[in-house]
């Protein structure tokens, strides 16, 4: 079972992973898009660390409610909608409960990115953050280091697609042969909670 201390901490994994990537994720930034992505995401990140530390939400929907919430208000341009709708979307499904199983987060975490698809109109294959979430949801509830694995995939091979959503898809071809920060982004967070589960002794269904 999950708590609301192993959602906590895969927050705070998820930022020191935002801002070890930051250099990185706005380099692929750079290439295609406003080269702000890794200072965004490393501020955001950071916030919602430091608002989980003072409101201490009392369970694992909350927390990933307030913490969806913070990215809106903290993070500027697509990226902050998009990250939010995601957590508490995906905080949301997971109602009240004290605890949750993997596949009751696998499930929530599957709301959350047909909420993010929803809101920014973009499906697989369209070089976004959805081509790394995508494929790890779909294994997430058998296996925290598979949804690692295939959202790292997922993300490396948007490599060679066209953009077709987001900023850049104004670039066309000129898209093609960089890596989308936001699917990069995606992976981290994926990673970031493999991570928290293996340090918690596993996690596995």
């Amino acid at each position: 079972m999950l708590d609301t201390d192993f959602f906590r901490r895969w927050m705070a994994a998820t930022a020191a992973a935002m801002d070890r990537e930051a250099d990185r994720l706005t380099e692929l930034d750079a290439a295609i898009g406003d080269a702000d992505h890794g200072s965004n995401m490393r501020r955001g990140f950071s916030a919602v660390g430091d608002v989980l530390g003072k409101e201490a939400p009392a369970t694992p929907g909350s927390v990933l409610t307030l913490a969806g919430r913070h990215l809106i208000s903290t993070v500027g341009g697509a990226s902050g909608p998009l990250y939010g709708t995601l957590l508490r979307r995906t905080g949301k499904a997971l109602g009240d409960a004290q605890e949750v199983t993997q596949e009751q987060l696998a499930e929530a975490l599957g709301a959350g990115v047909t909420a993010v698809a929803e809101l920014g109109g973009a499906k697989a294959g369209d070089k976004t953050m959805l081509d790394a979430l995508l494929p790890a949801v779909a294994v997430v509830g058998a296996s925290f280091d598979r949804a690692r694995e295939a959202a790292l995939a997922g993300a490396l091979e948007t490599v060679p697609l066209q953009a077709r959503k987001g900023r850049a898809s104004y670039l066309g071809e000129r898209s093609i042969g960089h890596q989308d920060p936001g699917a990069a982004s995606s992976a981290l967070l994926v990673g970031a909670l493999a991570e928290t589960a293996g340090a918690s002794g596993g996690g596995d269904a």
